[in-house]
C-alpha cells in the first residue's frame, strides 16, 4: 500500500482546482507501536516521570500526559499490524532510525545526571548542537524508540 504525505494530497487537490475547504487538522498524540509494552510503560512512568492518563501494565494501550497538555501513547505493535494488514511483515527494524521523539527540558545536563543512574543507555551524552541552537542528548526507550531531550544552549 502506497502512503502519500498530506501535503502532496492537498497540493494535488489545489492543482485540480478543488474548492473543498481544507480539513481542520489538530495534533492529538504521538503513538509508539511497541513490542515490550510493560517495560516501555514503566520507562515512561517511572524513569521519565510522566503521568499515565489511560491504561496500565498488562494491557494493550496507554497514554501519558506532558505538562501543557501534549500526550504520548503506547500501543502493542502486533495489534496495529492487525489493524493495517501488515502482520506478514517482519516486526523488527535494523535500519537507521526513521523517527525520534523530541522533548524539551529546562536543563538537559540535570536530566542526564538523573537518568544515568537509572540505567538509561545513552546514544550520546549532552552536547551542544550550535547549528540547531540546542544542547541535546539521545537515548532509547526499552522498545528501541529514539528519544532526543534538549534545552537551549546557555549563553
Amino acid at each position: 500500500m502506497q502512503l502519500f504525505p498530506l501535503a502532496l494530497i492537498v497540493a494535488a487537490a489545489a492543482a485540480q482546482g478543488s474548492t473543498a475547504p481544507a480539513p481542520s487538522i489538530k495534533f492529538d498524540n504521538m503513538r509508539l507501536l511497541v513490542t515490550r509494552f510493560d517495560e516501555t510503560f514503566a520507562f515512561y512512568r517511572d524513569v521519565l516521570g510522566l503521568t499515565p492518563t489511560w491504561g496500565k501494565p498488562g494491557e494493550n494501550y496507554a497514554a501519558f500526559a506532558f505538562p501543557g497538555g501534549a500526550q504520548i501513547a503506547l500501543f502493542r505493535r502486533s495489534l496495529m499490524a492487525d489493524a493495517v494488514g501488515t502482520t506478514a511483515q517482519p516486526a523488527t527494524r535494523h535500519e537507521q532510525d526513521t523517527a525520534a521523539l523530541v522533548l524539551s527540558v529546562d536543563d538537559v545536563d540535570v536530566l542526564y545526571a538523573r537518568l544515568k543512574p537509572a540505567g538509561v543507555e545513552f546514544a550520546d551524552a549532552p552536547k551542544n548542537q550550535p547549528v540547531w541552537g540546542i544542547r541535546a542528548m539521545h537515548f532509547r526507550d526499552p522498545d528501541g524508540n529514539l528519544i532526543e531531550m534538549f534545552s537551549p544552549i546557555k549563553k
